[in-house]
């Protein structure tokens, strides 16, 4: 089967090179058994490479499952990929397959396989090794022929380094490597996806297709799609549903397009990529969950030199006071650009004192409450939907509602 052929089936669009580079690679490996690992950004679209791998293998009349590893919660996710027996925890009353024992003879789909658990990552090693697994609770080997494609957006070497992710899984995953391209860089299939996606909604909603002028279009080749696929789609149906006009100029364009907060990056805030640009009120969610611990325990650790045996390290207060004003300066500059979220009162640089910790952190808490409440509310509590806003991944926010109580 042709590129185009694969591209019309499995609805591809686009023409970049790149792009039709992984396609080729996929339909080269499918007949074989190799496992094969796909990076990507989120939104890139990698989880339609499974699917062409699997439907044009040997094993396509087979069983294809596809599983969100991000999205099982951590105590229950060896059960779900290898099963149980009976009794072997509370709540299991009755054995039951896992996905490893259902899917054999076909493929299974990890995708977000960074995200799991170190112990979870030791039993798929031994099914990538050996094809034989344990129930949860069993001591008798179970053998299954399944062929594992995985996917992740998280850099893994990363993961690696900070002991998040074993290296000897990751060489049994990396068997055949298939790289997405960003949006950005397919600047000539930006426009063909929009008509795309505007002819699509002009027929489900019943009214006139979306048109851009040239202004428009050089706004939308230009931007760089933090959200990639995803973002221009649903960028694309906001407009179509919202506009009346049906003509988009660039001005009325630029009001739902995210404005490029690159340059205002915290100074702390790591860019793994100078490619990962994404809006202010992103960069937000992700620096406020990212530095809260960072910044409390820097305090929490200056509270202790000033206040034992009235010892005071001026060096180490010194130079962690300038840290954290640092922190505190910039969240504080970002807070300017964004209504309706109440980070001045839980990050205040000017007025710290020990005694402020436990205060600092139960406002922080509450900031954090609210972020993952609107976030829920605004997505009528799909939680897949309210992980992504937030930049977090659906177990961390499964664990947050869980932490907090939070009756959704």
């Amino acid at each position: 089967m042709d590129i185009q052929s694969i591209k019309q089936r499995f609805g591809i669009i686009g023409h970049d090179p790149f792009l039709t580079r992984a396609i080729q690679v996929a339909v080269q490996v499918a007949p074989t058994d190799l496992t094969v690992l796909i990076t990507g950004e989120s939104g890139t679209g990698k989880e339609v490479f499974p699917k062409i791998l699997h439907q044009s293998s040997a094993r396509k009349h087979g069983a294809y499952i596809a599983v969100n590893c991000g999205a099982i919660p951590e105590g229950t996710i060896d059960s779900e990929l290898f099963g149980h027996e009976k009794g072997s925890f509370t709540g299991a009353h009755e054995a039951r397959k896992g996905y490893f024992e259902v899917a054999d003879g076909g493929t299974i789909f990890l995708d977000e396989i960074a995200e799991l658990p170190l112990s979870t990552q030791v039993r798929l090693l031994r099914v990538l090794e050996s094809g034989e697994f344990l129930k949860v609770g069993s001591s008798k080997v179970i053998k299954t022929d399944v062929r594992i494609v995985a996917a992740t957006n998280v850099d893994i070497p990363d993961a690696i380094e900070k002991g998040k992710f074993r290296q000897d899984l990751y060489y049994r995953l990396n068997t055949v490597p298939i790289m997405i391209p960003p949006l950005r860089k397919r600047k000539d299939d930006i426009l063909m996806l929009f008509k795309k996606f505007a002819g699509d909604f002009a027929e489900k909603y019943r009214m006139p297709q979306l048109q851009l002028t040239d202004d428009a279009v050089k706004m939308l080749e230009d931007y760089r799609w933090p959200g990639n696929i995803r973002q221009l789609k649903n960028v694309t149906e906001q407009i179509s549903i919202i506009e009346k006009q049906k003509v988009i100029d660039a001005d009325l364009l630029r009001m739902y397009l995210p404005s490029d907060a690159s340059n205002s990056l915290p100074v702390l805030y790591k860019k793994h990529d100078e490619d990962d640009k994404m809006s202010e009120r992103d960069i937000l969610y992700k620096v406020l969950f990212d530095m809260k611990k960072d910044i409390l325990d820097l305090r929490k650790a200056m509270a202790e030199v000033m206040t034992k045996d009235n010892m005071v390290d001026e060096g180490f207060e010194r130079r962690n006071s300038q840290l954290i004003r640092k922190y505190d300066a910039d969240l504080e500059e970002q807070e300017e650009t964004i209504e309706n979220y109440e980070i001045q009162q839980a990050i205040n640089p000017n007025h710290f004192q020990p005694s402020e910790v436990i205060d600092e952190n139960l406002s922080l808490e509450k900031t954090e409450i609210n972020m993952i409440k609107r976030a829920l509310e605004k997505h009528k509590g799909k939680r897949k939907n309210a992980a992504q806003e937030l930049g977090i991944s659906e177990r961390t926010l499964y664990r947050k509602i869980k932490e907090y109580d939070l009756n959704l």
